[in-house]
């Protein structure tokens, strides 16, 4: 009888995980609504925002560990793609003002009267219609992984060369975007949001509807993951990861492994994007600064790198620290720390908080093993010896 998926894909981890998410998710956004704002247990509106930003943010690292964990694909340009998410979302809102702008246009957005524009942009066509704009969150970032990943992996360009390749990808975006007449906003972007899908989005049953779907996004999101890294087509990826070479002298064609594993985790990424632009309430070109990437990395590298609990993990711990850390007299030190933390990882905790703890549980069971071996090895030879004597 074949096993049921989720038994034959979780762990006790990732179940715990998946718990947490699925109760967090739930339990938030019912404490907002339905508790009184003076009690203890409310959570108020600004939290669930700041807790759906780091959800987000979580399936964003999950993204990138599935390429980078499991494929050995070192993405620097990842949000780039998390970037272009949000942007077709940020379309679709702006879209949804209509006349109630500062201009009163139903049909251009602010920014693009204030720059005299005359008409609608062809590339803006259909985002007025959601169900455009859903496809487009996918579409978009997976069209440019999908040519991105083709060109570079065709050309069996990795490494660090791959890594180098992908930042130029995400900054010669970042310069696109902040040109005026590239039709994004420029240096503002898209912001001012008023409904989507006919709902304010600035009401807590709003935010407390998106917060629950990005709960929902995240576990849907690290199951598929989960499903790839256990799979055979898991097996390959980790192949390719630790002896690229030799996979390919076995017969695999790996350039279409990287290619289909890189182009899911842009939409993913793409996913994150548009799930975090109605909650933050802005997008702008700085969410292609390279160096937003670099920190995405970085959480996975503290949370577990090939662990996908631990970079989900390590998203949520490494930006509480952020909020924490850059609200007070710390802030101006925050990038040096940053950079202390993925040292000190590197160096102490190669393998991350949940890597780590994984290694540290496994040790720990082979040692019980082994002792309970050696006592009933023990145990076996005293018995005979006191029948003789008897």
């Amino acid at each position: 009888m074949t096993p049921h998926f989720l038994t034959r894909t979780l762990d006790r981890s990732a179940t715990v995980f998946l718990l947490i998410v699925a109760a967090v998710g739930i339990l938030i956004p019912l404490s907002n609504l339905l508790l009184p704002a003076d009690s203890p247990l409310q959570v108020p509106t600004y939290l669930m925002a700041l807790f759906g930003k780091y959800v987000c943010y979580a399936i964003l690292a999950l993204s990138i560990d599935l390429i980078w964990g499991y494929c050995g694909i070192l993405s620097l340009g990842h949000g780039a793609f998390f970037a272009l998410g949000g942007y077709a979302m940020g379309m679709y809102l702006m879209r949804q003002i209509g006349s109630r702008g500062v201009y009163g246009n139903p049909i251009l957005p602010d920014f693009m009267v204030f720059l005299n524009y005359k008409a609608l942009p062809w590339y803006w066509y259909g985002f007025d219609m959601f169900w455009f704009a859903a496809a487009m969150v996918l579409i978009a970032p997976g069209i440019l992984a999908f040519v991105f990943g083709w060109l570079t992996f065709r050309s069996r360009v990795s490494g660090v060369y791959l890594s180098i390749i992908t930042q130029a990808m995400t900054y010669a975006l970042l310069l696109a975007f902040f040109r005026n007449d590239f039709g994004f906003g420029g240096n503002n972007g898209l912001t001012d949001f008023k409904d989507i899908l006919g709902f304010n989005v600035q009401a807590d049953g709003t935010r407390a509807a998106l917060f629950a779907l990005s709960c929902l996004a995240l576990i849907i999101g690290f199951l598929v993951c989960r499903a790839i890294v256990t799979s055979k087509l898991g097996k390959v990826l980790i192949a390719i990861r630790d002896a690229e070479s030799r996979t390919r002298f076995l017969g695999y064609r790996v350039e279409s492994y990287k290619l289909f594993v890189f182009t899911l985790s842009a939409c993913m990424a793409g996913v994150a994007g548009a799930l975090y632009v109605p909650q933050v309430g802005i997008i702008n070109p700085g969410e292609f600064a390279p160096a937003n990437s670099i920190e995405a990395v970085i959480w996975v590298a503290v949370g577990g790198r090939g662990t996908l609990v631990g970079a989900a993990l390590g998203a949520v711990v490494v930006n509480y620290a952020k909020t924490v850390f850059t609200s007070g007299a710390l802030a101006p030190y925050w990038l040096f720390m940053l950079g202390a933390l993925f040292i000190l990882v590197t160096l102490l905790l190669p393998k991350g908080i949940i890597g780590t703890f994984n290694a540290w549980m496994e040790g720990r069971k082979a040692r019980n093993t082994a002792n309970a071996d050696s006592a009933a090895a023990e145990d076996g030879v005293t018995k005979p010896h006191l029948a003789e004597k008897a």
